[in-house]
């Protein structure tokens, strides 16, 4: 990480009815992602969302 860039290793995944999935978002934190996909997966709506962390990349 360089000075001025931020890291953000936690993603909101939602997952369609006809289960395909597609990242929502990414977070610095998992207490905002977890906030995140509980306010979009709140009863009336009909997908699946869930936080998952993202390792260091690989790549300089």
């Amino acid at each position: 990480m360089t000075e001025g860039t931020a890291t953000l290793p936690w993603l909101v995944i939602r997952e369609d009815d006809n289960g395909n999935r597609y990242r929502v978002g990414r977070y610095a934190t998992r207490a905002e992602a977890e906030r995140i996909a509980d306010s979009l997966g709140a009863p009336g709506h009909h997908h699946l969302y869930w936080v998952e962390q993202v390792g260091p990349s690989s790549t300089p």
